[in-house]
């Protein structure tokens, strides 16, 4: 299963989207609050259910002392968003100065991820937050860099607006060169649609150059809930935004599936049959997206 970062320009909605994709996923699933501005999930979302004592800061002692002990305490400060314990959270940050102190923990972290999407089936996905560009590259502290280099998927998350469209326009040509130079390639990017906003799929993907993945529906109530918390709005489990997030998450592994092939079988000058066949395969992939 794909491991998806999720990244915004500003304020897009990365966090309520990411929680919306982890919960409404057909298979077991983890979100990994990894903002390091600050997490939001403890306190809107758990309503303060989950203490200090829980969550990623204390992930960076347990790197120093070894990868068995990083596994262990990364086991140990999940918690589970559901009854099922299909639903786990990695909580984030309770302060941002404590991002300093992940700076080496980001790539172990990105391994443990990776297992448990490729080995234990889950789908896994980043909340990475604001991205923090320093001379056109990610910055170390600002930004979790390794996660998204080693990421299946990064999406970029916009509205259908044009302020929105304006500030993602300048990190998309950084972002991919990044993806290039340091991550699993440019290929990597895609937008992620928050519908909110006169601007539709196919418009967003013209303007931004970079192809639309999944979209979602600017469902207020419910991304409302996800933010606050509080009781859930009623009609929860049928909202258009749950509903949707299941297409989305169906249309991300295919994308990250196709990536997958294409890594596998590249096409070469010297076999123009595969390079139609990829060809194909991505255009239908697409056609269902």
């Amino acid at each position: 299963m794909p491991v998806t970062a999720l990244v915004s320009a500003k304020s897009s909605g990365v966090t309520a989207a990411s929680l919306a994709l982890t919960l409404a996923s057909k298979r077991a699933s983890l979100l990994a609050e990894c903002d390091p501005a600050g997490g939001t999930i403890r306190a809107g979302f758990l309503q303060g259910e989950v203490g200090a004592g829980l969550g990623l800061y204390h992930l960076a002692a347990a790197e120093r002392t070894g990868p068995d002990a990083l596994a262990q305490a990364f086991a140990n400060h999940l918690w589970t968003m559901d009854e099922a314990g299909h639903r786990k959270l990695l909580p984030g940050l309770t302060d941002p100065a404590q991002a300093g102190a992940l700076g080496r923990t980001w790539a172990a972290l990105s391994e443990v991820l990776h297992v448990l999407a490729d080995d234990a089936g889950y789908d896994v996905f980043i909340d990475a937050g604001r991205l923090a560009l320093e001379s056109g590259r990610l910055h170390t502290t600002l930004t979790p860099a390794p996660l998204l280099h080693q990421a299946d998927l990064v999406l970029l998350v916009v509205r259908g607006t044009g302020q929105s469209l304006t500030l993602a326009r300048h990190l998309i040509d950084p972002l991919r060169t990044e993806l290039a130079e340091r991550g699993s390639g440019p290929d990597a990017l895609g937008l992620l649609l928050i519908e909110d906003g006169p601007y539709r799929a196919h418009q967003v993907t013209e303007a931004l150059k970079t192809p639309v993945l999944a979209a979602l529906p600017f469902d207020v109530s419910t991304a409302g809930y996800f933010t606050n918390g509080g009781n859930p709005p009623r009609g929860y489990g049928r909202s258009p935004l749950l509903r949707h997030a299941r297409t989305a998450t169906e249309h991300l592994e295919a994308a990250a599936s196709r990536r997958k092939v294409q890594q596998q079988y590249p096409a070469r000058p010297g076999n123009p049959q595969l390079a139609g066949v990829l060809q194909r395969l991505s255009e239908r992939g697409g056609a269902r997206g």
